[in-house]
């Protein structure tokens, strides 16, 4: 009797297996409609009610890096032109670039640069509906870090402004940026995908090649593979000369290392490089208040057993809590 009680099956049994074949039957569906196998995984991006930390974030970031980037230029025209010196002056926005990822990256993806934006988007690993307002927020944030470092320190000339190099024509200087942001898209779009999205690899590999193509690029066309970074000193000291190179040439140099990496790659939208360029901001990642619990002002105190496990605060049984900045990871 017991030998064949121990085959016969209960409810609570066969739910492993349901599960299972319920997972496989989503997974099935979703390869069916053409979706990756983690689009459940992407909710959370879609998710708008922290859209508004989101644009901050890349607000504040491009502030930074214009205020470096165009700072240098300003700063060394305000006390005698070679104040800083030429590497210090490419390799200062690459520093500013890494530090920005680390710090912020797992908030808005810490894309910083319209031709970013835009090639994550046609890779498939970031909504187009949030486009419009990232870019908006680069524009701005590029503008407000021209606007004080003219209010702290003059304006003088064409400092700050990216420019091609004695002899280089707009044409050549439009077909340099986007030869130098194909490299950099390609760098961004790489170190996002599911095989090398290695921690602070994103941040040292992106702020790599920002310095080194400025060691080399600068004298060319000022290397600023960047839209916004080349409009707030376009706008604020009114001077638009060869502008428009610094818009197209990213933005083309952004298409053609989205179509690098699908040669390499293959589409997009998986759940590593989603979270690269999105962030993980959502309702699930948002570090919540640990509240402890407190002792009584007056009677006895828990006892030996009660000692060091309240719920909920990680206490005595060697977890961290829960919802704790712990879980705040940057992901380039």
């Amino acid at each position: 009797m017991s030998s064949s009680s121990s085959h016969v099956r209960t409810p609570a049994a066969d739910a492993p297996d349901r599960a299972e074949q319920a997972a496989r039957s989503a997974a099935i569906a979703l390869r069916s409609i053409g979706e990756p196998n983690t689009f459940a995984h992407r909710f959370d991006f879609w998710d708008t009610q922290y859209e508004w930390r989101r644009v901050f974030s890349e607000l504040l970031g491009t502030f930074f890096l214009v205020l470096v980037a165009a700072g240098g230029g300003m700063v060394n025209a305000r006390f005698g032109g070679h104040v800083i010196p030429t590497s210090a002056l490419v390799v200062a926005p690459a520093l500013m670039v890494m530090a920005i990822i680390l710090f912020m990256g797992a908030v808005s993806g810490a894309h910083l640069n319209p031709a970013v934006s835009i090639a994550f988007a046609l890779r498939g690993d970031f909504p187009w509906r949030r486009v419009p307002n990232y870019i908006i927020a680069q524009f701005a944030g590029a503008v407000l870090a021209t606007l004080l470092l003219w209010a702290l320190i003059g304006r003088h000339g064409s400092a700050g402004l990216t420019l091609p190099g004695p002899g280089i024509s707009t044409v050549t200087a439009m077909f340099w940026e986007a030869l130098l942001t194909v490299g950099l898209v390609s760098t961004i779009l790489g170190t996002a995908s599911g095989a090398q999205a290695v921690g602070s690899f994103a941040a040292i590999a992106t702020g790599s090649y920002i310095a080194l193509a400025g060691l080399w690029g600068s004298p060319v066309s000022g290397t600023s593979m960047n839209p916004a970074r080349s409009l707030g000193p376009a706008l604020v000291l009114g001077d638009w000369t060869s502008w428009w190179a610094y818009l197209a040439g990213p933005v083309v140099g952004g298409v053609i290392a989205v179509g690098i990496a699908y040669v390499l790659r293959g589409p997009g939208g998986g759940k590593h490089s989603a979270e690269a360029a999105q962030g993980k901001l959502s309702p699930v990642w948002m570090p919540r208040r640990v509240v402890l619990p407190t002792r009584p002002a007056s009677g006895p105190g828990p006892s030996a057993g009660q000692q060091g496990s309240a719920p909920g605060t990680g206490a005595g049984d060697g977890n961290p809590p829960q919802g704790g900045a712990g879980d705040a990871g940057p992901t380039g």
